[in-house]
């Protein structure tokens, strides 16, 4: 198997905290995707090969923002991998027809995320494929809620919630990739796919100068840019971007085309390019005034 996979029993500690000495930021970043610790009985239980569950994984975006802590921001990532558990997600949104028992009433069996196979335990990898070779048990479910999806959570919450008393406000930076699309083109050749998509949950997530100045400043650098579509972000934007409560939240999807071939993931070499890019997008969004961000 090529690149970072690991099989354990489980994924212990599911999550990672990289944090400067002293938060000199109003940052925070996360990577909820970019996990490739894969648990012994999950690919026991999976129909598919290491590789095919791999198309879930936001491969490598921790790396592209490792920077933050050294800028004086924490990043935040799970180590456990989309395809088991997807923390971008309601902590129930689950697909009735994946479990051999009945669901209890408080799940959300029918978010558009269920009906297309990726709730918060996903039917599908990315590519569309059935991961399960037989139903699950309701109490599986539980099981990894318990003891993925509620440290990350508690975690996110711990480090905005005290970006916010430091600083009166904060900005969350949530960090994934997205597939291609396209054949990956030189730099400065035009071309129609886009490189990156920003999501604001259509300006409901975070105030319009954050938006504009990622736009702005990755646009000079020569990515072509979009705007919620088609992806205006996921729970984690809708949930924690509430700028009239001084926090805000900016989704950013990476093509991943750019920094990796999609077929073997190995890295490219434009990843420390973008490294250093992200870096530099990050520098510019904390220079914001912090009266700016506190403004509903």
């Amino acid at each position: 198997m090529e690149g970072p996979f690991e099989r354990r029993a489980a994924v212990e500690p599911p999550i990672e905290v990289i944090a400067p000495a002293v938060q000199t930021l109003p940052l925070v970043l996360a990577s909820p995707h970019s996990g490739s610790d894969y648990p012994a009985p999950f690919l026991a239980a999976s129909r598919l090969d290491p590789l095919t569950l791999r198309r879930s994984e936001d491969s490598y975006v921790d790396e592209i923002f490792a920077a933050a802590a050294a800028l004086g921001a924490p990043l935040l990532r799970a180590r456990f991998p989309r395809a088991y558990l997807d923390p971008n997600r309601e902590p129930f949104e689950l697909d009735p027809t994946m479990f051999e028992d009945e669901l209890p009433a408080f799940v959300n069996t029918r978010s558009p995320r269920v009906r297309v196979g990726l709730g918060t335990i996903a039917r599908v990898v990315a590519t569309g494929e059935d991961i399960y070779a037989g139903k699950l048990r309701f109490t599986e479910a539980m099981a990894r809620i318990d003891r993925l999806y509620r440290p990350y959570h508690r975690a996110l919450r711990q480090l905005v919630a005290a970006t916010r008393e430091r600083f009166g406000s904060y900005l969350l930076i949530d960090c994934h990739s997205m597939p291609s699309g396209a054949s990956p083109g030189e730099r400065g050749v035009r071309r129609s796919r886009t490189d990156i998509v920003l999501g604001d949950c259509h300006g409901a997530a975070c105030h319009p100068l954050i938006v504009e100045t990622a736009h702005r400043t990755l646009s000079a650098k020569g990515y072509a840019v979009a705007r919620n579509s088609p992806y205006a972000g996921g729970f984690t934007t809708a949930h924690y971007g509430k700028p009239g409560a001084q926090g805000h939240c900016l989704q950013i999807e990476i093509s991943r085309g750019l920094y990796m071939d999609e077929r073997s993931f190995e890295r490219k070499t434009f990843l420390s390019q973008l490294a250093e890019d992200m870096r530099e997008t990050a520098q510019a969004l904390a220079r914001i005034d912090l009266s700016v961000l506190a403004a509903a």
